[in-house]
């Protein structure tokens, strides 16, 4: 699969990065290197192997979920302690709607 200047500038053009003409060059050999690669890979016999989420076999190990209500008014001071400013038992943030 052929690559073109244009494609990459576009590219670069979509994630706001600006490139000079001899970067654009570097970066569409160094794409088109890639796709060889890639090119290469699918010529491998993959039809036996079995997909895999993971290369291992490892659960995650989870715990309960486990519903804490806590004495709100008691944890209040606590769970406001490091806000930067506070209202009563709130959190006060700047406004960004006029």
């Amino acid at each position: 699969m052929r690559i073109t200047t244009d494609e990459v500038r576009k590219v670069a053009d979509l994630a706001r990065l600006a490139f000079s003409e001899d970067e654009l060059a570097d970066l569409t050999q160094h794409f088109e290197k890639m796709l060889g690669y890639v090119e290469k890979v699918r010529e491998l016999p993959t039809a036996s192997v079995e997909p895999t989420a993971h290369a291992v076999d490892v659960t995650a190990p989870l715990r309960d979920d486990v519903i804490r209500n806590p004495d709100d008014h008691a944890n209040t001071d606590v769970l406001l302690a490091n806000a930067p400013d506070r209202k009563a038992d709130f959190f006060r943030v700047p406004r960004i709607i006029e």
